[in-house]
């Protein structure tokens, strides 16, 4: 069977169990979905009569496709997921898994993570560290009329845009002492109350220092105990759809320029997510495999019932973004710093190899590398890699080329630190 009629027949099972959905389970004249029929003494059911019936259903629904040998299933699979590279044929990948659960199983099975495989598919690849050798190339295009901020995947943006593939989005919101960049897996959708919000970065009063939160803990990492208060509040005091918290997972520091001598700018991060060991030789970086649930969809069905309100405990991580301890790593944090440019004396600037990546000369343009001490016994090579780079080819276009042990999150999270004004370093 050819691929093109595969994805015609996914399309058309796909058609059939929405129209069985829409029938309901109330077909044949039997009872409503949900009801609890029986014949035994008392008209009684077994509670899991019903989730066994449903199952059945869902079974059905699938066809056969759900049916196929777990063999077959997996070289079908596999086969698709290798001939489809690139965006946008990448997406018949994505369409396997929300066939059905077999489906989705395998596909997560097949699918490596982009540390292994270099590709992003699955929006969870976002927090997910990049490839160790060749790094993720991606482009961010800056709207100033709405202060928003879209990464692209891809080497080059395209003619019209419209076949570019959109990857995260932030938003600038000047607060009275700090600058928000909130960022979201949309560019439509920058509210924290949403299900697309899964970071933010926010500066200091003076644009020097800047702190990233993320929207789940970092896999294998716990939130300080210290300084931590738990509060109840009633459920009308917020949003049912606030995400499950706020974490410090990194910190980017820029260095001040007091006697305001000429240079490019001078960054320090600390990655309170990623440790030194990361780098090491042999060394591995844990990584989520999932998003986390918001708050509405924890909630019980039957908490809002008889006019009683539900009670959610929030810890001050949460709520009290400036005070959240950093995460914690097994072992030191990683440091990065800025690769010092040397100075072109034909040119009469600063320059930096960027492999042709970066064609315009900006103060934004930066390198970053690992800043280790020579007691953690990192190579020499490893030490040289640029990690992250980002530079401007364009009025209001920039590359960012990113790999191991950053995600695409944690890299353009730094990368709009980038765009705030900084009098005082500049």
């Amino acid at each position: 069977m050819s691929f093109k009629s595969l994805v015609r027949e996914l399309k058309e099972m796909r058609d059939g169990m929405g129209s069985m959905s829409r029938r309901g389970g109330n077909s044949g004249g039997g009872a409503p979905e949900g009801t609890m029929t029986g014949h035994g003494r008392g008209g009684a059911q077994h509670p899991w009569s019903h989730q066994r019936d449903l199952e059945q259903r869902q079974q059905q629904q699938q066809g056969r496709w759900a049916n196929l040998p777990p063999e077959l299933l997996l070289d079908v699979i596999r086969r698709v997921e290798e001939s489809e590279v690139s965006w946008p044929a990448r997406r018949h990948v994505l369409a396997c898994a929300a066939v059905c659960h077999s489906w989705r199983d395998i596909t997560k099975e097949v699918v490596k993570p982009p540390e292994q495989c270099g590709r992003i598919t699955f929006p969870i690849s976002l927090k997910q560290p990049g490839p160790r050798d060749n790094p993720i190339q991606c482009f961010i295009r800056r709207e100033r009329a709405t202060s928003t901020f879209r990464l692209y995947l891809g080497l080059s943006p395209s003619l019209h845009g419209q076949n570019d593939k959109l990857l995260l989005a932030a938003r600038k919101v000047r607060r009275a002492t700090s600058i928000d960049f909130v960022i979201s897996l949309t560019a439509d959708d920058f509210s924290r109350a949403s299900s697309s919000y899964i970071g933010k970065v926010r500066s200091n009063f003076l644009g020097t220092k800047f702190t990233v939160y993320d929207s789940q803990p970092p896999c294998d990492a716990a939130v300080s105990s210290g300084s931590r208060s738990t509060r109840r509040i009633h459920s009308k005091q917020v949003s049912p759809r606030v995400p499950a918290g706020n974490y410090n997972i990194a910190t980017i520091a820029y260095e001040l320029n007091v006697l305001r001598t000429r240079g490019p700018r001078r960054i320090h991060c600390t990655m309170h997510s990623v440790p030194v060991s990361s780098i090491q030789e042999g060394g591995s970086l844990p990584f989520p495999t999932s998003f986390i649930h918001s708050i509405s969809e924890q909630l019980p069905s039957f908490a809002v019932a008889k006019g009683k309100e539900p009670v959610i405990e929030f810890s001050s991580t949460s709520l009290t973004e400036s005070r959240a301890p950093p995460v914690h790593t097994n072992g030191a944090p990683l440091m990065l710093k800025n690769k010092a440019p040397r100075w072109h004396e034909q040119l009469q600037c600063w320059c930096l190899n960027f492999r042709g990546r970066v064609t315009v000369a900006s103060v934004k343009n930066f390198q970053l590398v690992a800043a280790v001490d020579p007691s953690y016994h990192v190579s020499l090579a490893e030490q040289e890699k640029v990690i992250l780079q980002f530079g401007k080819i364009g009025k209001d276009i920039f590359t960012m080329d990113y790999r191991y042990p950053l995600s695409a999150f944690q890299a353009f999270a730094i990368c709009l630190t980038s765009f705030d004004t900084k009098p005082a370093c500049e």
